[in-house]
């Protein structure tokens, strides 16, 4: 389970598939980005079927895989761009839904009363 608040980005790049846990972080390092941040860092496949994703817990690096039997994932258009996704717009990527659509709810800040 990630915590509320991590970071989650999303490469919009395909990459190999063959690569593991240790080869995705030597992509985010790659990126100019330290994998052990603490951030989320999602991967797509060419055929934009499968998703992986790896984020260092603080112990160890977690690895994330999933594969779409019927259908594809949405996927941000291919450009070596990396895209931020706050956590609902994750679990409606993995979900396989349309997390474009998926839009946080501007809430006021409570004012004391008295």
């Amino acid at each position: 389970m990630i915590p509320a608040g991590v970071q989650v980005y999303v490469a919009a790049t395909p990459v190999d598939f063959r690569k593991g846990a240790n080869g995705l972080m030597a992509l985010v390092r790659d990126g100019g980005s330290d994998p052990f941040n603490g951030a989320l860092y999602v991967f797509r496949s060419k055929r934009a079927d499968r998703v992986k994703a790896v984020w260092w817990d603080g112990s160890g690096v977690c690895l994330f895989a999933k594969t779409l039997e019927e259908t594809k994932f949405c996927w941000p258009k291919i450009a070596p761009t990396r895209v931020r996704l706050n956590h609902a717009q994750l679990l409606a990527l993995v979900d396989g839904l349309d997390w474009k659509k998926v839009r946080p709810v501007a809430v006021k800040r409570p004012r004391s009363v008295g």
